[in-house]
C-alpha cells in the first residue's frame, strides 16, 4: 500500500533511472493523453510531494501521477521482460537508451505545465518527507478542527502529506490513543507531528516498512486483528473509520489505547 515512504522511494528510483536522459519512448495510455508525445524531451528530475509523483521534463512540462491503493512504477533494463501486471494495466511508458519506466494501474495521470503544478498538489499540507515539512504548520492545520477524529485528521493530506492507512493505525498505537479520539483531546498534540515525521523518516529507505524494529513482527497493530497486542497481549481489534464506501480498516489495541471506539467492533 503506497504511503509517503514508498512514494518517496519510487521517486528516487525513477529519478536515478531517468534524470538527465532524453526520452526515446513516450506512451501515455489514457484517453486524454493519447496524442501527447514526450519523445525527445530530457527528464530533469522526479520528485515526490506527499503521495504524488512529479516527473519534470525539459520544456516546462510535468507528468503527474498518483499511485493510490495499488499503482506502481517499475524500472526495466533494455531487453528485460516487463513484470508488474498484464499489459492492459499499463498506463504509461517512459523509455530512455538505458532504462524503461512502466507505470501500472495508475489511477491518476496528467500532463501539466511545471509552473502550474499547484493545480495538482497545491492543496497539500506540509510534506512529512519534503523540504517544506513544518511541524508547527501541520499542527495548526490539525487543531483547526479540534472535534475531528485523529485517524481521519492525519489521513487528510491537506493537514500533513504522506500518511496512509498503515501509518495512521501505527501512529495512534504509539500515541496510546484510539483513532476515534478527537484531535482537541490529544494530551500532547505536538508529539503527534514529531512522531509522524520520525516514523516516515525511519522508513524512507527501508524495503520493508516497520514501526517495531522487529523483522519478524514489523507492525504493532496494522493487519493483526484478533492477534495478541505485542505490548500487552490484548487481542487487536479492527473496524471501519470514515467513508464507508472506501475500504480502510483501522486497527487498535483496546488495552493500550485510550479513547472512544466504534461499537460493535470485531
Amino acid at each position: 500500500m503506497p504511503e509517503g515512504d514508498t512514494v518517496h522511494q519510487a521517486a528516487g528510483r525513477l529519478h536515478k533511472a531517468l534524470a538527465g536522459e532524453r526520452l526515446t519512448v513516450s506512451d501515455l495510455r489514457v484517453p486524454r493523453l493519447a496524442t501527447a508525445d514526450l519523445t525527445g524531451r530530457t527528464v530533469l528530475e522526479v520528485v515526490a510531494r506527499g503521495k504524488h509523483l512529479l516527473t519534470r521534463l525539459e520544456g516546462g512540462l510535468t507528468l503527474h501521477s498518483h499511485l493510490r491503493m495499488d499503482g506502481s512504477w517499475r524500472i526495466f533494463a533494455p531487453g528485460e521482460r516487463w513484470r508488474g501486471g498484464p499489459g492492459h494495466q499499463i498506463r504509461a511508458v517512459l523509455g530512455t537508451a538505458s532504462h524503461t519506466a512502466v507505470g501500472y494501474r495508475l489511477p491518476v495521470l496528467d500532463l501539466l505545465r511545471t509552473s502550474a503544478e499547484d493545480e495538482a498538489v497545491g492543496h497539500l499540507g506540509p510534506d512529512l518527507l519534503g523540504p517544506d515539512w513544518s511541524p508547527g504548520e501541520a499542527l495548526a492545520r490539525l487543531l483547526a478542527a479540534p472535534g475531528r477524529e485523529v485517524g481521519e485528521a492525519v489521513l487528510d493530506q491537506r493537514n500533513l502529506a504522506g500518511i496512509g492507512n498503515v501509518f495512521k493505525s501505527e501512529l495512534c498505537f504509539l500515541l496510546r490513543v484510539t483513532p476515534w479520539l478527537p484531535v482537541g483531546e490529544l494530551p500532547d498534540p505536538e508529539r503527534l507531528t514529531a512522531l509522524a515525521a520520525r516514523l516516515l523518516e525511519a522508513n524512507r529507505h527501508r524495503p520493508r516498512r516497520t514501526t517495531t524494529g522487529r523483522p519478524d513482527r514489523p507492525l504493532y497493530v496494522y493487519g493483526r486483528a484478533g492477534r495478541p497486542c505485542l505490548r500487552c497481549g490484548t487481542p487487536v481489534r479492527t473496524a471501519q473509520q470514515g467513508d464507508p464506501t472506501r475500504e480502510r480498516p483501522t486497527y487498535w489495541c483496546p488495552g493500550c489505547q485510550s479513547g472512544p471506539a466504534p461499537a460493535p467492533a470485531t
